[in-house]
């Protein structure tokens, strides 16, 4: 029982620490994590999740009921896209409705808790992306690339070029004509990225992930769209829109680990080829064993091939996300901070 209560606890801790990470950008799920790490009965529920970070597994799980409007709880007042015509029934506190819907749904949610995984295919991250991308085809010597990406999810994000792109001040980049547009504004005194010019030809692009969303399938979509937080309907729209642009030829993501497969994806890429690997916020989710081991794969196949780039968006141990590029370029590994930027695309800090 000790034990059990010593796991309440720092599961308790961690919807509180998320509450405090995330009160400006989500305030409703700022203040449902604070109902939930005073709940024994919800945190108990929230204790079946194995994917991480298991507040937004289990907020998302509970928004994908909602959204599917089996249920006209008055929780749905809470969240505009769902609320349709539904009225609170406790003064504009969430909580109380909360713990109700989760009593009443408790056994779907233990399910989707147990079952699902944090996929959120944010596309504005491209926005950060795009200038490593920009290196990579200027150091590749106008080689076609090969894109692989850990953690692909729908493999939204290996579509990169086909988006347009706005960084303010007349700095676009893309198809005019694309229906995805993600706009970044540029911080600090860095001055404009890097973009792609020419465009840089793309040979082959691949996703790898353990649990790959079919952009096809509205069930998978639904679920993309739960985990975007409340308040974010711009963050909503871009993914309907960058899901539409998908279906049209949808991006090949291969099932199973990336650190099992990747060798061999990537020694099966064809000669005359640029393999650039990336991830964004993938490894931040590995246990810091399978963070070495990504780290010596990616060097042993550097070593194979005359070029290979890793770039790399992830959070780790800084105050923002950073932007990374390593490359091993005829034997020679460097690595370079490029960037710090917007967990969610919003804002580029360029450093390199």
């Amino acid at each position: 029982m000790a034990s059990e209560a010593s796991g309440l606890d720092a599961l308790a801790r961690h919807f509180l620490n998320f509450a405090e990470r995330h009160l400006q950008a989500a305030p409703l799920y700022a203040r449902l994590s604070r109902c939930i790490a005073r709940d024994p009965e919800l945190l108990a529920l929230a204790a079946h999740g194995r994917a991480e970070p298991l507040p937004l597994l289990f907020l998302g799980a509970v928004r994908y009921l909602l959204l599917r409007g089996e249920d006209r709880h008055p929780l749905a007042a809470s969240y505009a896209d769902a609320a349709d015509g539904v009225s609170s029934t406790t003064g504009g506190d969430p909580c109380p409705d909360f713990r109700d819907f989760c009593r009443r749904h408790r056994d779907a949610l233990r399910d989707l808790i147990a079952t699902r995984r944090v996929q959120t295919n944010e596309v504005r991250r491209c926005t950060a992306l795009l200038p490593a991308f920009a290196r990579v085809a200027e150091r590749a010597g106008g080689r076609p690339l090969a894109l692989v990406e850990i953690g692909a999810s729908a493999g939204l994000n290996l579509l990169w070029d086909r988006y347009r792109y706005d960084y303010g001040s007349g700095h676009v980049w893309g198809d005019p004509a694309s229906p995805v547009v993600l706009t970044c504004t540029l911080r600090g005194g860095g001055g404009v990225p890097p973009l792609p010019v020419p465009f840089p030809a793309i040979a082959t692009r691949v996703g790898i992930d353990l649990h790959p969303v079919d952009v096809r399938d509205p069930d998978a979509a639904l679920w993309l769209r739960a985990l975007i937080w409340p308040e974010h309907a711009d963050r909503a729209d871009r993914l309907d829109r960058a899901l539409h642009l998908a279906r049209q030829e949808p991006p090949a993501v291969v099932a199973g680990d990336g650190l099992a497969l990747l060798p061999a994806v990537v020694s099966g890429l064809p000669a005359g080829v640029v393999p650039c690997v990336f991830h964004s916020y993938t490894v931040n989710q590995f246990p810091p064993e399978a963070r070495e081991r990504f780290t010596a794969i990616l060097g042993d196949l550097g070593r194979r091939r005359d070029h290979l780039f890793d770039v790399s968006l992830e959070w780790l141990h800084t105050e923002h996300p950073a932007l990374e590029l390593a490359a091993w370029e005829n034997g020679v590994e460097t690595r370079t901070p490029l960037a710090r930027c917007d967990v969610h695309g919003g804002w580029l800090e360029w450093t390199a």
